[in-house]
């Protein structure tokens, strides 16, 4: 990817929230004097893989999963439907410029005004891209009556029902918008929100945040299967980037209007009893799983990549693979055919206030329509998997990812059309 400074620039009030009025109007010198050289910089470094921003689809959905994630969930403030514009096509220009390896702003970190704040917090300035990408997305509420953007609801767009156990703190779910940064290294990601944050001061505010470590899934056939914080391999039937036939089934939103391209994104955050669990047999979690911990097969036989045979009996005519069992429950032949695309993160804040570690697994699903696909799984998931006993949904978030954005546009623009 070619790493020359990205077209257009933040408006006034983008450049507002990254530095205060004090830099406005600063030479132009000295921004082009610092792209040059960080652009130089990015390019030669070699240490990582950079993605595009402009294209067809967003990056960070069939890209080769990352190691790390910083995800945020943004309220926006009382704005005009053209400064909620403004806001996306700063953020764009901002996103494309860090995914590029250079500053969120033309003058960067040390480049601008030496009275006034950088309009790059600097703490990535020495760090390669490290795959950075970075995914943008619509919750519900930015439909309502603000914008007038209520005809362009997806109807995929769905609030999503309340599922049996859930335990939804409203703290940790909605928001107007979401933004995903995934990268190999977990300051790269932070640098993304935290820049991104900064921008849009004044014009949205941040509702939570998520940070992940150590992904769940595999996205190509490149990558192995990692594990989940209860020990097993997690996501081995995962959809990968190069079954594209089965992607644009199964990812991509089809039709004819300004989600064509996209996809639709389903967060959530899932608290694991890690105590419990790690006093229950071996035989236990086995069962719970449907598949080895070891190699992470199917228990009715194989390797990982086996497919399960849930016709497969034991003694007694018992199933080898358990009723509840969560493989079992989570399989697309169980469920008429529906496929998800999880990129999801393990995660660890600390300990509760009884010791106990605050972990699990912050689950992200990318799919072309939520209604068919995520919403029958998890009402499976929820009314039988025996893994319930272990897990408990804390934070929820559904989020309309448009297409990627064109070269000189901004991601989604199809919205103010």
């Amino acid at each position: 990817m070619s790493q020359q400074e990205p077209a257009g620039g933040l408006s006034r009030r983008g450049l507002l929230g990254l530095v205060g009025a004090g830099v406005v109007g600063a030479g132009v010198a000295s921004a082009v004097t610092y792209a040059a050289a960080t652009a130089g910089t990015a390019a030669s470094s070699g240490a990582a893989a950079t993605y595009p921003f402009h294209g067809e689809h967003q990056s960070g959905i069939v890209t080769p999963a990352q190691d790390r994630l910083h995800f945020a969930a943004f309220d926006v403030s009382d704005l005009t439907k053209a400064e909620l514009e403004e806001l996306l096509r700063d953020w764009s220009y901002a996103a494309s410029r860090m995914m590029a390896g250079l500053g969120a702003g033309e003058f960067g970190a040390v480049g601008g005004a030496y009275d006034a704040p950088p309009d790059d917090t600097g703490e990535a300035l020495d760090l390669p891209p490290a795959g950075l990408t970075i995914t943008f997305g619509f919750g519900p509420s930015l439909f309502d009556d603000r914008f007038g953007l209520g005809a362009k609801r997806p109807a995929a767009l769905i609030d999503l029902p309340h599922f049996p156990g859930d335990a939804l703190v409203e703290s940790l779910t909605g928001g107007d918008l979401c933004v995903q940064a995934c990268s190999d290294d977990p300051q790269v990601a932070v640098h993304a929100i935290r820049n991104l944050s900064r921008i849009a001061f004044g014009r949205a505010s941040l509702r939570w945040s998520q940070l992940g470590f150590g992904r769940t899934s595999s996205t190509t056939r490149a990558q192995v299967t990692p594990r989940n914080l209860f020990g097993f391999k997690d996501g081995t039937a995962n959809l990968r980037a190069e079954d594209t036939a089965l992607v644009d089934q199964h990812v991509w939103s089809g039709g004819r209007d300004w989600m064509t391209g996209g996809s639709y994104l389903v967060a959530r955050k899932i608290r694991m009893t890690i105590e419990t669990w790690d006093r229950t047999s071996l035989r236990e979690q086995e069962t719970v799983f449907g598949r080895t911990k070891g190699d992470g097969a199917p228990l009715s036989g194989g390797s990982e990549f086996t497919a399960p045979d849930f016709t497969a009996t034991g003694r007694g005519g018992t199933p080898l693979i358990a009723d509840t069992s969560h493989v079992r429950l989570a399989h697309p032949s169980m469920n008429d055919g529906a496929t998800l695309l999880r990129r999801g993160y393990n995660f660890v804040d600390g300990n509760d206030e009884l010791g106990r570690l605050n972990a699990g697994l912050f689950f992200i699903a990318f799919q072309a329509d939520p209604r068919t696909q995520f919403v029958p799984v998890q009402l499976a998931l929820a009314r039988n998997d025996a893994m319930n006993e272990y897990v408990r949904h804390v934070g929820s978030g559904i989020f309309a990812v448009p297409p990627g954005a064109a070269r000189n546009s901004f991601v989604g623009a199809g919205l103010f059309d």
